[in-house]
């Protein structure tokens, strides 16, 4: 029975890194040819990397492309190598994947259905390619065609759905890539990582292998390549609706390879299955991305303000699972090779002192700061292993509200000026912590979650001061089970005395016994009105009937929250656009930039909550 040894690789690239683009490509094709492959794909748009944004636009950039293209074909003999990039033709870019075959190009294979929802804007880019259409592209002087296109390797037929193309039911390439009698699909993809979408992948593929009656190959980009986007690596082979091959996701390499035997029958290969766990997914792809960012970057390492709550401390152990993470999987030597910053081990436990050397935490107590907060940021920080400092902020208050006081001629009190007097402290904390990232040359980790950005609870240039903000994507009902979850399971002792306090921003006084729930609303309930609102863009009527059937609140307290929520909102999209960039980690976010565009004035809703008050 004839076979052809097929491989997948992915690859971690990084915008206008021609030569390290390159090595990873080049190595994964070493890798293949010596254990014997003979057709191998790496992702969507791997010779540029997918972030490259309107670097498309340019004529130059595209043009450059392809000489690294040209560049690739020698390390191709005895192979054949798809392999994505951008083309421009006169005046449009087109997304493609390139097939090289024993040093020579074969054809260029063009997207047709662009990715435009969420986190991606391809149609400002690339433009869809015309099903069925072929054209002559003068590749350095040589003809090759360019399109809708299929190959032929050891007698079996294969072809490409290129990322968004196989997302589009009825529409997609797939269906007449079937009326083609392709026996082998590939997917090679530029799908950001969300926690939970490798199993919608799955579905997909399973379906498509059953759909096209064809073996189905997906392969995806790895890494935090641009900043804000994360790729999880994710290879995935299925055959007649089951999974028979998966990778491990998330990887800290610069690239992993996945082979796999293909012949007509495939009956003999077990059904792979897999559950996913949304809590390891976080910490993994966050480890992930802070190592990227860290690296590319060229920064020495991480500030953050330890306040002792929960999202501080979320981000510190999360800096610290970056380091255990990565030395796991590359070893001591790669890691501190690739990171970047020089480091010999003097104890016995090369972790925890790494993340001295890279992580620095300072808690800022305010004259409303309590020792229970402390304790807790103490803890946590000794625990990790972190560089702990702690400092008072009073005398820098009081300095700024005496002035102020002086200018204006009156005392400020807490009745009359609550917003203010609670705003002051945590914007004195950022110059200071702002100098400790420079002195270190290290970058600042900003606090604000999700949830915080809905409704804008969060002191711009105080407590959003950062130069990423790794959890500005996760709402803060998820990140308090996972403080519970990580814990446990992985057994971070200085967690116990976070878990056990009440979120609370310690800006007032200490007998007014804030908490962030009192100021806002329940967490819980946040999480299910922006469900609706934002990600799934209900009005406030529809929030209010689908959670009224689903929540135990009262018809009038349901209504005061959701209105509160809606009011905040509007109002605060200012701070949104002005948040540090963050991670794109769960299925939405409220980045105006990634994901949710929203006007900055705006009536706020007003006409439709006044429907609330009709019922």
């Amino acid at each position: 029975m004839s076979t052809v040894r097929i491989a997948c690789a992915t690859v971690n690239q990084t915008p206008l890194d021609w030569t390290g683009n390159l090595k990873h490509i080049i190595a994964s094709i070493e890798e293949a040819r010596n254990t014997g492959v003979e057709l191998l794909c790496l992702p969507e748009l791997a010779i540029t990397a997918y972030g490259s944004e309107d670097l498309y636009l340019s004529y130059w950039f595209p043009k450059k492309a392809l000489k690294q293209l040209q560049t690739l074909l020698p390390y191709c003999q005895d192979i054949t190598v798809a392999v994505g990039l951008p083309v421009r033709i006169e005046s449009k870019v087109y997304n493609c994947m390139a097939v090289i075959e024993n040093g020579e190009l074969l054809g260029l294979v063009a997207k047709q259905f662009m990715a435009i929802d969420g986190v991606h804007y391809e149609f400002r880019w690339f433009t869809p390619w015309e099903a069925y259409k072929i054209v002559s592209l003068d590749f350095f002087g040589k003809p090759v065609p360019l399109g809708d296109i299929i190959f032929e390797k050891n007698g079996f037929k294969y072809g490409f759905e290129i990322c968004e193309d196989a997302w589009r039911a009825a529409e997609r390439p797939g269906i007449r890539l079937k009326d083609r009698h392709v026996d082998i699909v590939f997917n090679p993809s530029a799908s950001h990582f969300a926690m939970g979408k490798t199993l919608q992948r799955e579905e997909l593929m399973k379906n498509s292998s059953i759909l096209m009656d064809a073996t189905y190959f997906y392969v995806n980009l790895l890494g935090n390549e641009a900043g804000r986007m994360i790729f999880d690596g994710e290879i995935l082979v299925a055959d007649k609706g089951r999974i028979l091959l998966r990778n491990e996701l998330l990887s800290f390499q610069d690239f992993q390879l996945c082979s796999f035997d293909y012949q007509k029958d495939l009956s003999n290969y077990p059904d792979i299955t897999h559950q996913v766990d949304k809590n390891h997914e976080f910490v993994q792809a966050s480890a992930l991305a802070l190592f990227d960012y860290l690296r590319k970057s060229k920064s020495k390492g991480f500030v953050l303000s330890l306040s002792g709550g929960a999202d501080s401390s979320t981000i510190a152990v999360l800096v610290a699972e970056m380091v255990r993470r990565g030395m796991q999987e590359l070893g001591l030597e790669k890691f501190i090779q690739k990171i970047g910053i020089p480091f010999q081990p003097t104890s016995d436990n090369p972790v925890k002192e790494f993340v001295g050397k890279i992580f620095t935490v300072a808690y800022q107590a305010s004259n409303n700061s309590s020792t229970d907060t402390f304790e807790s940021a103490r803890l946590l920080a000794e625990d990790l292993g972190a560089v702990f400092y702690q400092w008072e902020i009073a005398e820098e208050v009081q300095s700024y509200t005496s002035k102020i006081e002086t200018a204006i001629g009156r005392k400020l009190t807490w009745e009359q000026d609550d917003l203010t007097l609670q705003n002051i402290q945590a914007r004195a904390r950022s110059p200071i912590i702002w100098m400790l990232a420079n002195i270190n040359n290290a970058l600042l980790l900003s606090t604000s979650n999700r949830s915080e950005g809905d409704a804008g609870y969060a002191t711009m240039d105080g407590d959003t001061s950062g130069s990423i903000s790794p959890i500005a994507a996760v709402d803060k009902y998820f990140i308090l089970q996972w403080l519970q979850w990580a814990e446990k399971h992985l057994q971070y002792e200085g967690l116990k005395m976070v878990n056990s306090l009440q979120p609370t921003a310690e800006l007032r006084p200490s007998e007014n016994h804030q908490t962030d729930e009192a100021d806002l609303m329940p967490y819980s309930l946040i999480v299910e009105i922006e469900r609706l609102a934002i990600r799934d863009r209900r009005s406030p009527m529809d929030v209010y009937l689908i959670l009224q059937e689903e929540l135990g609140y009262s018809d009038q307290e349901l209504k005061d929250y959701i209105k509160k929520f809606f009011r905040l909102w509007s109002r605060n999209q200012w701070k949104r656009e002005r948040l540090a960039p963050s991670f794109h980690l769960d299925e939405f976010n409220v980045d105006p930039k990634t994901w949710y565009r929203f006007p900055i004035l705006s009536k706020g809703y007003e006409e439709e909550l006044h429907e609330l008050d009709t019922l």
